[in-house]
């Protein structure tokens, strides 16, 4: 018999990733994503008392970018290059049966002046994600690094990112530009798509990244500010 929960966000994602495309396909393969996540007025300081002891949280949260968009009980894993299905279950697609995230970040800071705060790098996250809950990582519990990882054993090798035009890419702030090239060096393309003369779009903090993929080697066209 099926069963209705009702569930509320306790806090909102800020993220440099403004749109679902470019989001990287899951946590820590881009260091320089760092996000802030902003606890609703209702949850004090109180509510995260001893947590900066903890160096690693658990993030709980809605797909909200893509809620509402349905889903099938099987799916074409990047990993896999789009071509084999697998099981929704089996994969960390965002298109399920229930919208819901659980994403690993490394806890850089916790600020609980005029609200709270918790900073985090690695990030997965679009900006605006609604979070439901937040735990810390237990590694003696939760770490097991002889696990089986099926399709996935080993993370994906990035793409070489080079830029057209090296003055621009020497005029974005630091921080700005290794972001850019670690988040298009994960290959955001969807795993079907290998056109080299295609142009990709992505929109990240407040500019907006033109790039192709020829090969291994991503190229950065343009970054114009928006």
């Amino acid at each position: 018999m099926p069963h209705t929960y009702s569930l509320q966000a306790i806090a909102y994602v800020r993220s440099p990733y403004k749109q679902t495309f470019g989001v990287p396909r899951q946590p820590g393969l881009v260091p320089a994503a760092e996000v802030c996540i902003e606890l609703l007025p209702a949850f004090s300081a109180d509510c995260v008392r001893g947590l900066e002891r903890f160096s690693h949280i658990w993030v709980q949260f809605v797909f909200h970018g893509v809620a509402g968009a349905g889903w099938q009980p099987l799916v074409r894993p990047p990993r896999l290059g789009g071509s084999r299905k697998m099981g929704v279950l089996a994969t960390r697609c965002p298109f399920r049966p229930n919208p819901l995230g659980l994403s690993l970040l490394k806890l850089e800071r916790v600020e609980t002046a005029g609200g709270v705060r918790l900073w985090c790098g690695g990030a997965d996250l679009l900006d605006g994600t609604p979070v439901l809950d937040i735990k810390p990582y237990l590694p003696f519990v939760e770490a097991k690094p002889d696990a089986a990882a099926g399709f996935a054993p080993a993370p994906p090798v990035p793409l070489r990112v080079v830029w057209l035009d090296d003055a621009a890419a020497a005029e974005l702030p630091p921080a700005i530009r290794l972001l850019i090239e670690q988040s298009i060096g994960q290959d955001p393309r969807p795993a079907y798509q290998d056109a080299p003369q295609r142009v990709y779009k992505m929109a990240v903090e407040r500019w907006e990244v033109a790039f192709r993929i020829e090969g291994e080697t991503a190229v950065v066209l343009e970054v114009a500010a928006v």
